[in-house]
Order: C-alpha cells, then structure tokens, then sequence
C-alpha cells in the first residue's frame, strides 16, 4: 500500500490516516479498507488513487474490491443503512458490526461515531476474530477524534488527492 500524503493536514487526520495505514499493513488478509461517513462518503481510503482511477480504467485495477474504494464505500454504507433498518424494525439497539463471508472473502462492517462507519474487505483466508479485534481497536482510537470538521476535512483531503489521480 502506498501512503497517502498527510502534508497540510491537522495532526487528528494525520493520525487517523496513520491508523489506517497501521491496520492495513499489520493485520494479515485485510485487502482495502474504507471509513465512510454518515451519508455514504468516503473519508479515508487505503487506496485513495484508485477512487478514480479505477472507475476510469473499467476496473481493471484489482487492489481490493473489484473497481475501486468508492465501491467499497458504498457497499459499506448500503450494509449499514441495512443492518440499521434491521435493527430498529426488531427493537435490539445499535449495530455494532455486520460480518458477510463469501467464497472468495470477507466483509467487515463496524460503527465508528455518528453513523460513520468503517469497512475491511478482508482475504478467504484472513483470520476473522484477529480483522474484527483490529477493527475495534481502530474505532476506539478514531470513534472520539472523528469530528464534523475532521470529516471534512478527510473529504475534501480525499477529493484533492483523487483529482490528480490519472484517468
């Protein structure tokens, strides 16, 4: 994974980007991951050149998903909307975490704050309970820190970096 550049940014998003990085890199099997907002944005990508990129290319770009982080941003958010339906049409509370396995992978969903969540597309062969701790350990470190004006920030950080991305 190639970092993002974090220059100009508050030290807040440097460190959520850090995280980011962090789980990416240390918990085997994790192949993107995605922190979208409450309205389906999204903020902060591990692979933010592909946002474009990838759309722009027919997909041909496989790091992750199929297509690009912009998928998986959406993907997260329509599972989360979903499970939050769910939720309140049975009266159990919050959604923690949604878990799909499939044939070939894994897909990991988990609140953060304010309806943000964050996603993992994880590898057939990653270990789900290790991906789930990582998961809870980022969104204990990033649930307090991500304000209204540190999600914009992201977003407007992520929109820059995209918008210079090969197309």
């Amino acid at each position: 994974m190639t970092a993002p550049s974090t220059f100009g940014l508050s030290s807040e998003a440097r460190n959520l980007h850090w995280l980011l990085t962090n789980l990416v890199e240390e918990v085997p099997g994790i192949q993107s991951v995605a922190v979208v907002s409450s309205d389906g944005l999204l903020l902060l990508s591990s692979d933010p050149g592909l946002n474009q990129a990838a759309r722009h290319s027919g997909g041909a770009q496989r790091n992750g998903p199929r297509g690009s982080s912009a998928d998986l941003a959406t993907i997260v958010s329509g599972i989360g909307s979903l499970t939050v339906g769910a939720a309140r049409l049975m009266a159990f509370g919050g959604v923690k975490h949604t878990m799909v396995a499939m044939d070939e992978g894994s897909l990991f969903v988990m609140s953060i704050s304010d309806g943000s969540l964050l996603g993992v597309h994880g590898s057939a062969d990653c270990d789900m309970s290790v991906v789930a701790y990582h998961m809870a350990l980022f969104v204990g470190r990033a649930g307090h820190v991500l304000t209204p004006e540190l999600r914009t920030e992201l977003r407007q950080s992520l929109e820059s970096a995209t918008a210079g991305s090969p197309r």
